[in-house]
């Protein structure tokens, strides 16, 4: 794994053999899922060291890569398992801790009760930190550290996913690197038309990425202008974007630890996904 070299400096050999794995993507699944390998890492931005795991097929070999933003309660077991099932399909993926600035995961106890004004409290706190010019700068630090790994193939373009607050942290990546992100994939994305004037969609003039949304239903009851301000966007940008809502779904419906996980509904989402990257990150 020389690949993750720098990014492990500080590590014994053994801490490091440690936390290398090789697991099985889509654990669970009647047909044997591929290999891939693993490493929990800190890769270096300009405000710090993130947590983050990267993950690509096991062996030798360049794929292209993939940045993954989770949803509001970070890195953890479930977003392990979903980069694992994305390397699995060919891809060199690295998922983040964007809370990295505030805390290591697991950013919340398990289990965790959104409900309870305290912990809405601290999320609303843990966010002050994730200005736009931020997430810019955790994203083009992502992708300069993942064309630095000899498991990516730089020459193809990347992918960003981001699910919740993540959906909008796509949109901030791929404005920060538009000739690096060929595809990106926000699923119940938050937050991604404001009034604000840093509002995300006002940076998909900047992009150079094709996109799919996947909007949850309850999300389009509470905004339903929201698609098409992203659809007259894309649209002037020249830019191909699918965008959909899934009607009867909810909010957090892909995430497989979430309390309204839809598997029917988030595999149609993954499968979206599969084609947005199969067809853009060349």
């Amino acid at each position: 794994m020389d690949d993750v070299k720098k990014a492990t400096d500080g590590f014994s050999r053994r801490e490091f053999a440690a936390m290398t794995t090789v697991v099985a993507a889509g654990a669970g699944c009647a047909k044997a899922a591929p290999a891939t390998a693993s490493v929990d890492l800190q890769v270096k931005t300009p405000d710090g060291l993130c947590d983050a795991v990267l993950i690509h097929p096991a062996g030798e070999g360049a794929w292209p890569a993939v940045l993954v933003w989770p949803d509001a309660f970070g890195l953890r077991p479930s977003f392990r398992a979903m980069g694992a099932r994305l390397a699995g399909e060919g891809y060199t993926v690295l998922v983040v801790n964007q809370f990295y600035r505030s805390r290591r995961p697991p950013i919340f106890p398990d289990p965790v009760n959104f409900s309870d004004p305290a912990v809405r409290a601290q999320l609303g706190e843990l966010r002050k930190l994730l200005t736009q010019e931020a997430v810019m700068r955790d994203g083009a630090a992502m992708i300069r550290f993942l064309d630095g790994q000899k498991a990516v193939n730089a020459k193809a373009k990347a992918g960003v996913i981001g699910f919740c607050m993540g959906g909008a942290m796509t949109i901030q990546t791929a404005a920060a690197v538009p000739d690096r992100i060929g595809a990106g994939c926000s699923f119940h994305g938050g937050s991604l038309v404001t009034e604000n004037p840093d509002s995300p969609h006002l940076l998909i003039p900047k992009l150079k990425a094709a996109y799919y949304f996947g909007i949850s239903g309850d999300d389009d009851a509470k905004d339903p202008k929201a698609k098409e301000v992203l659809r007259q966007a894309f649209a002037a940008a020249k830019l191909p974007a699918k965008i959909e809502v899934y009607a009867t779904s909810k909010h957090g419906w892909t995430v497989t630890d979430s309390l309204v996980y839809d598997k029917p509904e988030a595999e149609r989402a993954w499968s979206e996904q599969t084609a947005l990257f199969k067809s853009a990150l060349v």
